[in-house]
């Protein structure tokens, strides 16, 4: 199974989202910054490893905050694992997505956002 790993990138009373791309898989939803761990790779450094990608960011991560399985139609069960970031080097830049945005918490009912993380943002 592979494992999704997701950040929650808490700063100022803001949470940072990302619009994936209108090219790729699941045009224009909104997405916690991560992405799948490879192979023996820690999900914690994977996540690391994603967001210095996705963000040039060097995250402290620090609890799991919810694990759970997750099936799009026609692909294989993931593991999605999203973690509490509250600490990191460097200013977020936009390198992998159609935009990013600081957003409220109780405001990510408003976005579009992966199927994935709905029970999630539900939950939290």
């Amino acid at each position: 199974m592979t494992t999704v790993v997701a950040a929650v990138i808490e700063w100022d009373g803001s949470i940072l989202i990302g619009q994936r791309k209108r090219t790729g898989l699941h045009p224009l939803k909104w997405e916690f910054p991560g992405g799948k761990a490879e192979p023996n790779e820690a999900p914690a450094a994977a996540l690391v490893r994603e967001l210095e990608e996705e963000l040039a960011i060097r995250a402290r991560v620090e609890h799991e905050i919810m694990r759970y399985e997750y099936q799009y139609p026609g692909r294989p069960p993931i593991l999605l694992i999203f973690y509490r970031v509250t600490e990191f080097t460097g200013e977020p830049k936009n390198l992998d997505f159609e935009q990013i945005a600081w957003v409220a918490r109780g405001s990510l009912g408003d976005y579009d956002f992966l199927e994935g993380d709905a029970e999630f943002i539900r939950s939290y």
